[in-house]
């Protein structure tokens, strides 16, 4: 039998990554430690399980960069996606997911895959008998592990913060204050959804409930932090919703409570503010407060979100929480192929490398994965060309041109290569995102990838 490929971490990267190199014939040792022992972030031991929002993001692939990376990973045959269409709920153009059908979808998969050997075990270093390794641990790579990365690459781990935001009981929500709609009535496909019919439920304050609203998150009590975690900086992407409260009396209002698109049927004008709430679970029973990641300790966050027109008598299934985010100087320490560059047989995916977000996690296991195949069948390695979604993202993590200044990074049309002569705005990235589809297409065939059923 071929030497597996040994996988460290059954998060979105590593399980992902782990169904790439399956389906192409190439045993796997799935190695995850939940089971034995939990993260501070994580509830069961399923792979795959969402720690913090249940989004996926836009699923527009025709004027939106992380769309059009959802477009190429089903394009290759990708688990992460198959099972997060499988678990979709409503949320307008964004594709959300009930996360417990979405963990159990990519576990059972795995668990049935016959090249595929799962293991509950927490893995400290490595074995120097491992032909091929990839550490796919994630932002809550564990001390040992993260202690012999460290001595591995000489290099000082970089960190962040991400907080979670909470989850309501969609019937502890008083929907004669708040109503449903998508921003200007948008539904997923493209169509307008009917009156009261959105995908979102929205909590509107006026400008005095605001400023008190305000008011309460600076004054609110925080989470306390040891004394290793004081100076490490938040990611933009996930910022907690005190801390942008903190930067300006109107940050909040252009940012997750801006109320364009929306309008209050009980005024039949816009608000000053609103709360938005998506769908979390299958069933509607649950939903999650858009853009309210925090760091307020629970009983702070309790008191202050049922100041809320709304949420008054809210239940609260989660409250928010807050984990360290760890990744590597990816520029520096990777090679284009994802493999660490001092020791070639240890390769790097998901948001340790530093991308940020479900999805670009999923792809870069994607990308690992593939990468690993290929070599092993001995072929040389080709990553996607840097104007698909996938190379941008791959571009941005083992670039050297910032490699100084390297930060966590999202998918977006600002790591494309730019076209000339196409204006700004919706026209700038249909073409973007045409002359990607185009480029990913030529690139699966001449990398002999079939076209995903």
């Amino acid at each position: 039998m071929t030497n597996p490929v040994h996988i460290i971490g059954g998060g979105l990267a590593g399980s992902e990554a782990a169904w790439q190199l399956a389906s192409r014939g190439v045993p796997v040792v799935l190695h995850e430690m939940r089971g034995g022992r939990m993260t501070p972030a994580h509830q069961t031991d399923r792979l795959a399980e969402l720690v913090c929002s249940n989004s996926f993001r836009s699923d527009d692939a025709d004027y939106n960069a992380v769309g059009l990376l959802h477009a190429e990973m089903r394009a290759m045959d990708s688990l992460v996606m198959r099972a997060a269409d499988g678990a979709r709920v409503p949320a307008g153009s964004a594709l959300a997911v009930d996360r417990d059908i979405f963990a159990r979808a990519v576990t059972g998969a795995l668990e049935a895959h016959p090249l595929v050997e799962i293991r509950r075990e927490e893995v400290t270093a490595p074995s120097p008998d491992w032909p091929d390794v990839l550490i796919a641990t994630g932002p809550l790579t564990s001390e040992p592990l993260a202690r012999f990365i460290q001595g591995l690459t000489g290099e000082a781990h970089l960190a962040f913060f991400d907080a979670i935001a909470p989850i309501v009981h969609t019937d502890s929500i008083n929907m004669s204050v708040a109503w449903r709609q998508s921003r200007y009535d948008k539904a997923g496909d493209g169509s307008l959804h009917a009156p009261g019919e959105g995908d979102y439920v929205n909590c509107p304050l006026d400008k005095a409930q605001y400023l008190a609203f305000v008011e309460a998150l600076n004054s609110g009590e925080k989470a306390e932090f040891r004394e290793w975690e004081r100076d490490t900086p938040y990611f933009d992407g996930c910022m907690p919703i005190e801390v942008m409260a903190a930067r300006g009396l109107d940050t909040l209002r252009y940012g997750p409570m801006k109320p364009v698109g929306l309008r209050d049927p009980r005024t039949g004008r816009r608000p000053w503010a609103v709360v938005q709430l998506r769908q979390d679970n299958a069933s509607g029973t649950l939903m999650n407060m858009v853009g309210f990641q925090t760091k307020l300790k629970h009983g702070e966050q309790v008191r202050i979100f049922r100041t809320i027109p709304g949420l008054e008598g809210a239940e609260f299934a989660r409250l928010g929480g807050l984990h360290r985010n760890s990744f590597i100087r990816s520029p520096v320490l990777l090679d284009s192929g994802l493999r660490l560059k001092a020791d070639p047989r240890i390769s790097f995916a998901g948001q340790i490398t530093g991308c940020e977000g479900y999805v670009e996690s999923a792809a870069v296991g994607l990308m690992a994965g593939h990468f690993m195949a290929a070599r092993r069948a001995g072929r040389a390695v080709a990553p996607p060309p840097a104007d698909t979604a996938m190379g941008a993202l791959l571009a941005h993590i083992t670039g050297a041109a910032m490699a100084e200044s390297f930060q966590p990074m999202n998918v977006n049309f600002g790591l494309f290569p730019s076209i000339e002569g196409v204006k700004k705005g919706r026209e700038r990235k249909a073409a973007l995102s045409a002359r990607a589809r185009a480029a990913h297409q030529a690139w699966l065939r001449a990398e002999g990838v079939p076209a995903a059923a």
